[in-house]
Order: C-alpha cells, then sequence, then structure tokens
C-alpha cells in the first residue's frame, strides 16, 4: 500500500503483536506459531516472548525467499528454540507437521496471524482460521490483525496495492470479528491496534483516523 499511513500502522501492528506476545507469555503460554510472519523486525517474536519466558520456543512460518533467508541467520545465531518453516500457510497440515517436531501441539500454543487476512477472502480467511484452530487444545490462544482503511486511504492504499496484482481485502470489523468464529474474545475484544491494552484498567481512545489495523485476542 501506498498511502502515508502504510508505515504508521504497519508500526503499531508490529507494536500490537509484541504486547499480544507479552500478554500470551504472561498466561503461561510458551509456544508461538507465527504464520506468515514476514522480515523480522525488532521486537520479533521471539525476543518479546523470551523476555518473559526464557525457554519460549517459536516457530516462524514463511515462503519468501529472502524472508527465509533473515529467518533462518537468526536462528542459528544464539537463539534456541526457534524454528523456521519454509511453507504456504493455506496449507494448514503441512504446516503443522513441519513444526511438530519443535512445538507440542498437546500444550496450549499461540498462534499468530498478524497482518495476514487482508490478503484472503472473508469466507477463504475464516476457514483458514478454523483449520487452524481445529488443530490447538483448548487454553491456546489466537491472534489476529489486519490493516483496514476509509476513504482516501482505502482508494490510495488498498487500491493501489490491488492493482500492483496482488488482491488485498479490506474487510469491515464485522468481517474481521468473524474470523474468530466461536472463540470468546479477551478484552477488549475486536479494537483499533491501538486500543488493545488487556490489563489497561481504563479503556483506551484513539483519534478516528481513514486508516487503522484491527486486532482480536481470543481464547481457545
Amino acid at each position: 500500500m501506498s498511502h502515508p499511513l502504510t508505515v504508521e500502522v504497519s508500526r503499531e501492528n508490529r507494536q500490537f503483536l509484541a504486547r499480544a506476545v507479552t500478554w500470551a507469555a504472561s498466561q503461561g503460554i510458551g509456544q508461538f506459531i507465527d504464520l506468515g510472519c514476514g522480515m523480522p523486525t525488532v521486537p520479533n517474536t521471539h525476543q518479546t516472548a523470551k523476555a518473559t519466558i526464557p525457554a519460549a520456543r517459536v516457530a516462524y512460518i514463511d515462503n519468501d525467499p529472502v524472508v527465509l533467508t533473515h529467518l533462518r541467520a537468526l536462528a542459528e545465531h544464539g537463539n534456541p528454540g526457534v524454528t523456521v518453516v519454509d511453507g504456504d500457510v493455506r496449507e494448514p497440515g503441512a504446516i503443522i507437521a513441519a513444526i511438530q517436531d519443535d512445538i507440542d501441539l498437546e500444550a496450549p500454543a499461540c498462534l499468530l496471524m498478524g497482518y495476514l487476512l487482508h490478503f484472503f477472502a472473508p469466507d477463504a480467511a475464516r476457514d483458514l482460521v478454523a483449520s487452524y484452530v481445529a488443530r490447538l487444545v483448548p487454553g491456546s490462544y489466537v491472534v489476529l490483525s489486519v490493516g483496514r482503511a476509509d476513504g482516501a486511504a482505502a482508494k490510495q492504499g488498498f487500491g493501489a496495492y490491488s492493482s500492483g496484482g496482488t488482491r488485498v481485502y479490506n474487510h469491515s470489523v464485522e468481517e474481521f470479528a468473524s474470523f474468530f468464529g466461536p472463540l470468546k474474545l479477551v478484552p477488549p475484544g475486536v479494537v483499533d491496534g491501538r486500543e488493545w491494552y488487556p490489563d489497561s484498567e481504563q479503556p483506551v481512545h484513539a483519534a478516528p483516523r481513514d486508516g487503522q489495523v484491527i486486532v482480536g485476542v481470543a481464547r481457545v
């Protein structure tokens, strides 16, 4: 997306994911599955998780050769418990088979699908999340986020990106909420990423804006 808000919203997405990972680790979750993780940034998932649980294990899944090269360099240089999988997130069976030696799927885990589902039509997104959730045990968590926009941000952001050959979907808040299916959302529920602070005693209210990252965390 080429709209000026893109960089800001992307940064807010990473900040949300870091807060969500920290929160999940504070609930005792020591395993994280980061689907379509993209290029590693600071803070990344394993750094964030290990700050709370030093023995945390993280599986990164992507199929971009450049991304994989960077992830493997991280895994090979002083980062025990980090697994890197070259895989297509649209193939849950293959992904689960690839990580099962490193992630104990008989114990709770946290599934991350950050900034991913706007590449899927609503029905496909719901089915994809459900396919992974079906492989998680009770007590696990699911973390989702998508970019969305209104007005000029939608036309200049989503429109420009889609015109480049990769379709992106500007999901409504209601569509995004439906991706969690029957799972129970962790308060504050589905919100602008700037407002997701589960331990805040007072609700956080972000200023209205044409572009934002919509987020949520749910318990299996």
